[in-house]
Parts: structure tokens; C-alpha cells; sequence
């Protein structure tokens, strides 16, 4: 087989090829732009065929100068939220897309590729549904433009794969290079450690401090639904894809914490206890922010249920605390599922 990774450097693509290299799939082409070269570590140790800058890739792979390709991995995007400028973002997530699928489609290769659970807004239901999608920025309205074409094109009967995953919030290794766009996680195992505690936003939309809820799923979790299709050609559409599990911030911080004091062998202590001795403290919720933060997200997961995705996924607890070991040293980044199975917002929170 194959294989095309765009965003191949990046959190979500590099634990995509560390998957494909598990399932003892090597000849991947890399795509990506490192002009960030520190991102160059996430692919150290993962085998590719071969590597090209995504300014060189897209107009080759129109011209079919890359062969037979099965199928095309499509994770590269402008994830970041706090990005206001619409027309890059429309032309990075939306144009480019838009053009690799056009060329997918005359070359016979399948995709899958990276959609967000931004297209649905400031909404209660996260159906993959027209009524339920309503993006509260440019970010998420490129992304949920690109899903109209792929619903068009899959009306129209494609002949070839075509899935596109909305990615609730991913925690997990591979991350640090994404800087303040790095997941709570990542930041309050970081604030932990420098400052002996981690921050949460205050009361905010109805909800008390810290009890903002979200869909957090770990990346692990993440590669083993885009594995599932890859090996089901059959299968296309647009999928949640998250726990179907909204929990809190404060879960995540307590989860973080705990951890963190385990590597240290200090006992695990409740939330409150937590709050009380001050290594959970909150903040007042960014003016900036109000009107355009999501409250609340919990993935629907009928749709990939019917699907026949039947894939555990884990909750917060266990996650984080295999995220923070990896973070500490104790496992190698993309390995880590076991055998069975500062007081200024983070732009990762904010999102």
C-alpha cells in the first residue's frame, strides 16, 4: 500500500505514520512544511519512503507525478483558531483540499482527512447534521465548507473513499511543537512543573469554574479510528470522532496533577483538596473570549457506531496519565496504549 500523510510533521499526522509503521506500512510519502524545523522530531524514528514540502506536493501529485496512490491521508491544516486572516485560512483548509480531492478523484485514490469539531459552534448537538453546525469562526467555517463539497461529491456516487473525521479535542504526544494551540493538557503538565500549579478559567456561560465540559480524546484513540477505515475502503462519510464523553477542565487538571504527583510518589488528592492547597487555582474568563468559546462538546458517535467502529475510548483519567508518563520519559511517543487495548488564556482552552 501506498500512502500519502500531509501534515506528516505535525501532532496528529506523525502519530499517523507511527501507526502505519505498527501496522508494518513504510512506504509513506511525508508532506509537510517545516519551516518550523524543530518539527523535524516528531518524525524521528518513523520510517518513510519519502519527503516532500507541501509548496512542491500538491501541484505534483495534480499532475500525477507521484504514481499509483492509494489512499491520502489529509492532516495538514491551519488549526489554529485565533487565526482571523480568512483568506489563508480559506485557501490553506479549504482551496487546497478542495483541490486535493478533485485530483483523488480523476487518480482513482481514496482520502480520509482531518475535519473539527469547530464546524459545529457555540451549539448543543453534535450530530454530523446541516442544522446542527453553525462554526463560531473562520477555522471552523473553513473546515465545515470543505465537508459541503465532500457531501456533494458522495452524493453524486464517488467510486473511491472519501471520509472526513471531526476531531473533538486531541490530547496526547507529539504536541509540543503547536505552542500555545498545545492541548490543556500539555499546558497544565507544563504549569505543574514550572510553577507547582495550573490554571483554569472562572465562572463563565453558566457554568462554574473550571466545569466548562469538553470532548476530550487522546490521539491514540484518534490513528486507531483512521486505521479502522483505512482498512474498510468501503466505508465513507463524515464521522465524529471523540469519546462521546464531555467531561470538565477540572477533570483534565485533576487528572494532570494526580499524575504528575504519582511520578513524584505523592498520594492522589480530590478536587477540592486539590483547589484548597492551591495547585488548581482559576482565573477570570478573557473578555476577548465571551460570545465566541465553546462551552460544551460531546461527540455523537451514532453515526460511526452504524459505521461498525465499535473502538473504546478511553476517558480522561487514563489518558492523561499515560500522556504525562510519555511526557516524563516513561514511554515512546505513539506506544503508549497499553497491551489490552500562566494567567494569560491558552489559545488550546480558548478553542
Amino acid at each position: 500500500m501506498k500512502v500519502v500523510v500531509t501534515g506528516a510533521a505535525g501532532f496528529i499526522g506523525a502519530n499517523v505514520v507511527a501507526g502505519l509503521n505498527r501496522q508494518g506500512v513504510d512506504d509513506v510519502i511525508a508532506v509537510d512544511d517545516l519551516t518550523d524545523g524543530l518539527k523535524y522530531r516528531n518524525l524521528l524514528g518513523l520510517r518513510i519512503g519519502d519527503y516532500f514540502d507541501r509548496s512542491e506536493f500538491y501541484d505534483r501529485f495534480v499532475r500525477g507525478d507521484f504514481g499509483r496512490i492509494d489512499v491520502v491521508l489529509h492532516q495538514g491544516a491551519c488549526s489554529d483558531t485565533t487565526v482571523h486572516d480568512g483568506r489563508f485560512m480559506l485557501e490553506t483548509n479549504y482551496r487546497c483540499s478542495k483541490n486535493l480531492l478533485d485530483a483523488c478523484a480523476a487518480r482513482g485514490s481514496r482520502v480520509i482527512y482531518a475535519s473539527s469539531a469547530a464546524t459545529y459552534g457555540g451549539g448543543a448537538m453534535f450530530r454530523e447534521e446541516p442544522g446542527c453546525e453553525s462554526p463560531l469562526n473562520v477555522y471552523g467555517y473553513s473546515k465545515l465548507l470543505f465537508d459541503q463539497i465532500v457531501r456533494r461529491h458522495l452524493a453524486l456516487g464517488a467510486n473511491e473513499q472519501v471520509v472526513g473525521l471531526r476531531y473533538f479535542n486531541v490530547y496526547g504526544p507529539r504536541e509540543q511543537h503547536k505552542g500555545r494551540m498545545a492541548s490543556v493538557a500539555f499546558h497544565h503538565q507544563e504549569q505543574f512543573r514550572r510553577d507547582g500549579r495550573v490554571r483554569l478559567f472562572g465562572e463563565y456561560g453558566g457554568y462554574g469554574p473550571g466545569r466548562q465540559q469538553r470532548d476530550f480524546v487522546y490521539v491514540d484513540d484518534v490513528v486507531e479510528v483512521i486505521l479502522w477505515f483505512l482498512e474498510r475502503p468501503h466505508v465513507s462519510g463524515i464521522f465524529n470522532v471523540g469519546t462521546g464523553r464531555a467531561q470538565s477542565f477540572n477533570d483534565v487538571a485533576q487528572a494532570t496533577v494526580n499524575a504528575c504527583r504519582a511520578l513524584d510518589e505523592q498520594p492522589a488528592l480530590s478536587l477540592d483538596e486539590l483547589v484548597e492547597d492551591g495547585l488548581i487555582e482559576y482565573i477570570p474568563f478573557p473578555e476577548e473570549l465571551r460570545g465566541k468559546y465553546q462551552c460544551f462538546t460531546q461527540a455523537d458517535l451514532s453515526s460511526l457506531r452504524r459505521a461498525g467502529c465499535e473502538l473504546r475510548f478511553v476517558d480522561v483519567a487514563t489518558g492523561v496519565r499515560r500522556y504525562v508518563e510519555c511526557l516524563a520519559g516513561g514511554a515512546s511517543p505513539g506506544r503508549t496504549r497499553s497491551p489490552d487495548r500562566a494567567p494569560v488564556f491558552l489559545a488550546s482552552q480558548a478553542a
